[in-house]
């Protein structure tokens, strides 16, 4: 019996998707539940998996077509065996190719998303315990390897050639439907607003002595969860927010949609482009909360298993460009949010404190806002209000 592989239900916001990777050739055999093909989205990447066990009979839509909801993309024959190539009904090899049958059987351990990660990593796949079944190596157990370097050593592989006579190597790939579209709505950004930064300085040193004073204490108290800047950021923006509701509000239209409540986005980096996760109703999740649920965030963009629903909505963003080293940025807006505060490095630097000159660990803030929506001097006030309550976090607690 043969059963349609159909494409997953798409929100309305995503009109369409492009098949990405097939991991099946027709004719392989397939287990249900098995990863059958990925599916890039504007926003997320969906993984197709088997409806039955079985052999894959059919693929009728191949790597960079587009497929809507619930399209049928390919087809499998439940309960067949796959049928026997001329290799495997050709008598045993001899003990001298040993190695090589070795090989595959190491390579048939592997699920076929664990197989293009090892691939990706140049990773020794003998070195890599499997917790699947028969022993078999998932793409978590892969993971788990990266995670820890000593686990899998890279495997040997011949390097290229290098080209003589000074020759120069030029690559072209096709943009992913994900860049492409964060592309597209950078440039929208940046041709359709009113777009202006404001800037300012903060002292981090109080904020980094509560870190110091109890970072183990509230790592031991909330289950290995770990204090980190961000959620100090994120509470005293949630505060600046509620005084000038102007920065968390966006346009539609010719109207201003005021919200009452603070969804803060918040960009995280990832293999395939730049994503914004949402913490939803931000005002009543603790410092431990917003730390676990960003920790999760980056750990789902980098395993590309953000859901659509993570990334939709949110009134205002947080772009934290010091992780990387940045010392002084200009975030762009995320439409149809009007604002977006830019993190960067801590930097010691000389300051003037009280008539002396100290040595501060410094960082510069960067504000980007919609002058159609919002004046200079909201802008410049909400700054000094993030800078205010981070370089005296007592005020957080007593929200004054």
């Amino acid at each position: 019996m043969s059963i349609e592989i159909k494409a997953p239900t798409l929100p309305e916001s995503v009109p369409d998707g492009t098949i990405a990777t097939w991991y099946k050739k027709v004719g392989d055999s397939v287990s249900r539940d098995e990863l059958l093909v990925d599916i890039e989205t504007d926003k997320v990447v969906i993984e197709v998996v088997s409806p039955t066990d079985g052999v894959l009979k059919e693929i009728i839509k191949d790597s960079g077509d587009t497929i809507v909801s619930n399209e049928a993309i390919g087809a499998v024959e439940a309960g067949a065996a796959p049928a026997k190539s001329e290799a495997e009904s050709a008598p045993a090899p001899a003990a001298s190719e040993a190695p090589a049958v070795e090989a595959n059987a190491n390579d048939s351990l592997l699920s076929p998303a664990a197989k293009k990660l090892v691939e990706e990593n140049n990773l020794d796949a003998s070195s890599i315990s499997g917790t699947g079944k028969d022993g078999r190596v998932t793409k978590e157990d892969v993971l788990r390897a990266l995670e820890s370097p000593q686990a899998a050593a890279p495997a040997q592989v011949a390097s290229a050639p290098i080209p003589q006579s000074g020759g120069r190597i030029e690559e072209r790939v096709p943009m992913s439907r994900l860049r492409a579209k964060v592309a597209e709505r950078l440039l929208q950004a940046t041709q359709t607003t009113a777009m202006l930064t404001t800037f300012n300085e903060v002292n981090m040193q109080p904020v980094m002595d509560i870190r110091n004073r109890y970072k183990e204490q509230f790592e031991k108290t909330h289950d290995g969860v770990r204090l980190g800047f961000m959620s100090f950021f994120v509470r005293a923006c949630i505060e600046a927010l509620k005084r000038f509701p102007a920065v968390n509000a966006s346009i539609d239209g010719d109207d201003i949609v005021y919200h009452g409540y603070q969804d803060i986005g918040v960009a995280v980096s990832s293999p395939r482009g730049l994503v914004v996760p949402v913490l939803r109703n931000a005002d009543g999740l603790s410092l431990a909360n917003i730390e676990k649920s960003i920790r999760e965030f980056g750990e789902k963009a980098r395993d590309g298993k953000l859901g659509i629903e993570e990334m939709t909505g949110g009134t205002f963003t947080i772009s934290n460009g010091g992780v990387f080293g940045s010392l002084l940025s200009t975030p762009i807006l995320n439409p149809p949010q009007t604002a977006i505060l830019g993190m960067h490095k801590i930097q010691e630097r000389p300051m003037a404190v009280d008539g002396e000159v100290k040595i501060l660990p410094m960082m510069y803030l960067a504000l980007s806002y919609d002058h159609r929506m919002i004046d200079g001097k909201e802008a410049v006030q909400f700054l000094v209000t993030v800078k205010d309550l981070l370089e005296d976090p007592t005020r957080l607690l007593l929200e004054i």
